[in-house]
C-alpha cells in the first residue's frame, strides 16, 4: 500500500501551536480554559487533553451524504398530504460549491472550510496529534523510579486512550466503507492509526484496511475503560467520564455487533429500571416557554441537564447550510417527522417537533433546533466571531434505542419494547397542559407493543422508515440475519433511530452498517444518484492533496456517478412507493 504524509505538515503544525498556546474558550461554553504553555506534568497532560478533543462537526459532511437532506431544486411534493399535491422545485443556492459535491457523492476537491471533508480530517488528526503528544509525557512520567499509578493519572492516561479511539472511529466510519466482520473488512481500506506525534513533514502512514483500524479502536477503547474515573474534571460532560466511555463503548460494540456487550455497557448508564430512567431522559417542558433558538440551544446544549453524557464544542455553520438549496424539506421531512403515525393522529408534525421549535427558510426546509449556534464575539462592535455548534455526541436517548436494538438481534423482545416505549414516552414529556393540549388536538397517545407490531409490521403507502424483511443486512456479513419476527422491532428501532439522530450525522453511518441502498434526486430532470449497499462512495474520499501526495485514496474503483435507471427511486425510500 502507498504510504504518505496525512495531511498537509504546515497547517498541523500550526494548529498543534494553536492548541497547545492558546486553547482559551469563552465563559458561555462553561468549560476548564487550557492555560498551560508547556507540557511537563500530569497536570499539564490534563490541560492538554481538555483542548485536544476534535473541533470539526461531522454532522452536515454525513447529513448530506444520506437520505435526510434534499434538493428543494429538484421536483418533489408538498410535505403536508392535507396540501394539494402538485409538483413543484425552487431556484436556491447552495451555501457553496462543496455541497453540491457532497450532495453528488462525488470528491469534494472546491472547499477545505469548515463542514467539508478536508475539515473533519484535518480536525480529527490534530486532535490526535495532540494526544499523541500527552501520552509520550504519561509515558515518560511513568517511566520514572518508584512511580506509581495513582487516579489521576490513570484517568489522564484514560481520557487520551479515549480520545484517540473516538477520533479514530469516526474517521473509518465516515472514509472507509462500514464494518462487515474480520474476514470481510480485511479487503477494505482503513485509516492510519497514529500512536505517535508528526514531528516532520516525511512522516508516512499506511491506511491499513478497516479490520485493522477497528482492532486499534477497540485496544485504546477497552484499555481506557479500565483506567477512566472523573477525578480530574471539573465539568464532566466536557470530557470522556465514565459514563461517556460507557456509551462510546455500546455505540463500538453496536457497530461490530458483539450485543451483549452492548446491553452490559449500555446498562452501565441507563440502569435496568426503566421507570428510573424515564426521569433522567430530556424534559421537554423546559422548551416549552422559548422563542429564540440561542434558548434552545441553551437548553438542548446544556453540561446540567442528566440527559447529556458527553458534549463538544465544534466550529460549524451547519443550521445556517441547512437554509440553503439541500436541506430537510417536502418528502424527507415527512419521511422523518412531518406525517400520521401511531402515536399521533391526523396528518401533522410530530408534536415534539413543534415544541422543539422546528424552523424553515420560507421554502419548506427544516432543522432541528438541537443545532442552534452558540456564537463567540471576538469583537462585540464589530460584530464578527466564531459559529460554535455543541454536538451532543452522547446521550440517554440514543444510547437506550442502542441497548433495544441489542435486546432486540439477541432475542430478548420483552426488553426491546420496554425500551421502545420508554424512548416513545420520553419523547412526549411535556408539561400537563401542554401534554392534554397535544392528547386532545393532536390525538398523542404513548407507544405499544400492538403498535409495533401492527403499524411497524411491514412496508406500506405513508408508513415511513419500514421494511418487508430486513434480508439487505445479510450483504454485509452471512452470519448478520435478522428473522422476520423481529422486522417489526427493527422498523420501529429505524423509525425512532432517524428522528433522534437527526442532523448528527449518526444516519449516514445507519445506512452503512445496515446496508441500505438510497439514492438523492439533483436538479430539475431529477437526475438519480444512486448508492447500492457496497457503492465505493459510501466512504467519503480523503482530501486531494493527500492523494496527490500518495494517501490511497478512499474509492479504489472509478465508478458512474448517476444512474440511467432508477433501480429503487428515491420516492420510494422516503415512502411514497404506492
Amino acid at each position: 500500500m502507498k504510504k504518505i504524509s496525512i495531511y498537509n505538515y504546515k497547517v498541523a503544525v500550526l494548529a498543534m501551536a494553536g492548541m497547545v498556546l492558546a486553547g482559551c474558550t469563552d465563559s458561555f461554553l462553561d468549560k476548564e480554559p487550557d492555560e498551560r504553555t508547556s507540557i511537563l506534568t500530569v497536570d499539564d497532560v490534563i490541560q492538554l487533553f481538555t483542548a485536544s478533543y476534535p473541533d470539526a462537526n461531522y454532522g452536515w459532511v454525513c447529513e448530506l451524504s444520506s437520505d435526510n437532506v434534499m434538493d428543494l431544486n429538484s421536483k418533489h411534493l408538498p410535505a403536508s398530504l392535507n396540501a394539494e399535491q402538485k409538483e413543484t422545485h425552487y431556484n436556491l443556492t447552495s451555501s457553496g460549491r462543496q455541497d453540491d459535491e457532497m450532495f453528488r457523492f462525488e470528491p469534494v476537491k472546491s472547499s477545505t472550510s469548515s463542514d467539508t471533508p478536508a475539515a473533519l480530517w484535518t480536525s480529527f488528526y490534530t486532535a490526535i496529534n495532540s494526544v499523541n503528544e500527552g501520552m509520550i509525557v504519561l509515558d515518560r512520567i511513568a517511566a520514572q523510579p518508584g512511580f506509581v499509578a495513582d487516579r489521576k493519572y490513570n484517568a489522564a492516561r484514560a481520557e487520551g486512550l479515549l480520545i484517540r479511539a473516538y477520533a479514530h472511529f469516526i474517521l473509518v466510519n465516515c472514509f472507509s466503507q462500514a464494518y462487515k466482520n474480520d474476514e470481510l473488512s480485511r479487503h477494505d481500506v482503513g485509516v492510519p492509526y497514529l500512536y505517535k506525534p508528526i514531528t516532520t513533514v516525511d512522516d508516512n502512514y499506511d491506511r491499513s484496511n478497516v479490520t485493522e483500524t477497528y482492532n486499534k479502536i477497540r485496544t485504546d477503547l477497552e484499555e481506557g475503560l479500565k483506567l477512566i474515573n472523573n477525578i480530574n474534571y471539573k465539568m464532566p460532560k466536557w470530557h470522556f467520564n465514565e459514563e461517556a466511555a460507557h456509551a462510546f463503548a455500546a455505540r463500538f460494540y453496536l457497530f461490530t455487533r458483539e450485543w451483549d456487550k452492548v446491553i452490559e455497557h449500555a446498562n452501565a448508564v441507563l440502569g435496568d429500571n426503566n421507570e428510573t430512567l424515564l426521569t433522567r431522559m430530556f424534559d421537554y417542558s423546559v422548551l416549552e416557554d422559548l422563542y429564540y433558538l440561542s434558548d434552545y440551544a441553551n437548553a438542548w446544549q446544556s453540561p446540567y441537564i442528566y440527559s447529556n453524557i458527553m458534549l463538544i464544542d465544534t466550529y460549524s455553520t451547519v443550521l445556517r447550510k441547512a437554509r440553503y438549496r439541500y436541506s430537510q424539506g417536502s418528502l424527507v421531512a415527512r419521511s422523518i417527522y412531518y406525517h400520521n403515525s401511531p402515536m399521533w393522529a391526523g396528518y401533522v408534525v410530530n408534536p415534539t417537533v413543534l415544541v422543539m421549535g422546528l424552523g424553515g427558510n420560507g421554502y419548506g426546509a427544516y432543522y432541528p433546533a438541537w443545532i442552534s449556534e452558540q456564537f463567540q464575539y471576538s469583537d462585540k462592535v464589530a460584530g464578527i466571531g466564531y459559529a460554535h455548534t455543541i454536538r451532543r455526541e452522547f446521550t440517554y436517548a440514543e444510547l437506550l434505542l442502542e441497548r433495544a436494538e441489542a435486546e432486540i438481534m439477541v432475542g430478548n423482545i420483552a426488553k426491546a419494547t420496554e425500551d421502545l416505549i420508554t424512548y416513545s414516552t420520553s419523547i412526549q414529556k411535556f408539561s400537563n397542559s401542554t401534554k392534554e393540549t397535544y392528547e386532545r388536538n393532536a390525538r398523542m397517545t404513548p407507544l405499544t407493543e400492538d403498535m409495533i407490531n401492527n403499524w411497524f409490521a411491514k412496508k406500506r403507502n405513508n408508513n415511513y422508515n419500514c421494511f418487508d424483511d430486513w434480508n439487505f443486512v445479510t450483504n454485509m456479513s452471512p452470519d448478520y440475519v435478522i428473522d422476520q419476527e423481529k422486522v417489526p422491532y427493527m422498523n420501529a428501532l429505524n423509525y425512532f433511530r432517524r428522528f433522534e439522530t437527526n442532523f448528527t450525522g449518526m444516519r449516514f453511518f445507519d445506512l452503512k452498517r445496515w446496508g441500505m441502498e438510497y439514492s438523492h434526486e439533483y436538479g430539475l430532470d431529477n437526475e438519480v444518484y444512486y448508492l447500492k449497499w457496497n457503492d465505493p462512495r459510501r466512504a467519503l474520499e480523503v482530501p486531494e492533496d493527500a492523494i496527490a501526495s500518495g494517501l490511497e485514496p478512499s474509492r479504489p474503483l472509478t465508478v458512474d456517478s448517476t444512474s440511467t435507471e432508477k433501480v429503487i427511486p428515491a420516492s420510494y425510500l422516503l415512502g411514497e412507493n404506492e
